[in-house]
């Protein structure tokens, strides 16, 4: 942690709260309230191997980052829980949070951005219960994170140069989403 509890990761921009329609603040307050549990289940065996190959690989990479094994896999399965619920890949996602908070659970910006993925208090009192530290709980900063993105991406109709611009609060410049993409190569997967 840098001074005064922030942390030198953090890179939110200076997002702002914007007037969303009632429909949407519905369906992601819906979406952060689910209290189903960041568990996979897979239809094919196949889609099973590929997830645990996954994993495997993703945890060795962050093996330096976050070096307990429980809490790194336990991190790495609500990611990837997270992400595919929200439609997102998981290493954009990670990309993301390498930008965002360089993996601290509790990096907080300079504008007050919380978590791993630098989730605005003010997301809390907009789409869940009011209370901003649950910001630093992983499930709850990763489920605000990704629903928060997924609605950009739509909102930008698939933009993602200028989703990822609205979620920082930078839309409109180059610097944050082409340092996300230029990451998101970091966390690539294949199979």
């Amino acid at each position: 942690m840098g001074l005064l509890g922030i942390s030198p990761w953090a890179n939110a921009g200076n997002q702002k709260e914007e007037a969303i329609a009632d429909s949407v603040r519905l369906a992601l307050s819906k979406l952060v309230a689910d209290p189903r549990p960041p568990k996979p289940t897979f239809d094919k065996i196949e889609e099973r191997i590929k997830y645990l190959h996954w994993l495997g690989e993703m945890s060795d990479r962050l093996k330096r980052r976050i070096p307990d094994k429980q809490t790194r896999l336990e991190f790495l399965e609500t990611v990837w829980y997270e992400a595919k619920r929200a439609g997102l890949d998981t290493g954009m996602v990670l990309g993301l949070m390498q930008v965002e908070s360089g993996f601290k659970k509790y990096a907080v910006s300079i504008v007050g951005a919380r978590g791993f993925m630098q989730v605005m208090p003010f997301w809390s009192r907009v789409v869940g219960d009011g209370d901003p530290k649950k910001l630093f709980q992983m499930q709850t900063n990763l489920r605000y994170g990704c629903s928060i993105l997924r609605m950009y991406i739509d909102m930008e109709g698939g933009n993602l140069f200028l989703a990822l611009g609205r979620y920082n609060g930078s839309r409109g410049r180059a610097e944050y989403p082409n340092a996300v993409l230029a990451n998101w190569k970091n966390w690539e997967f294949k199979s």
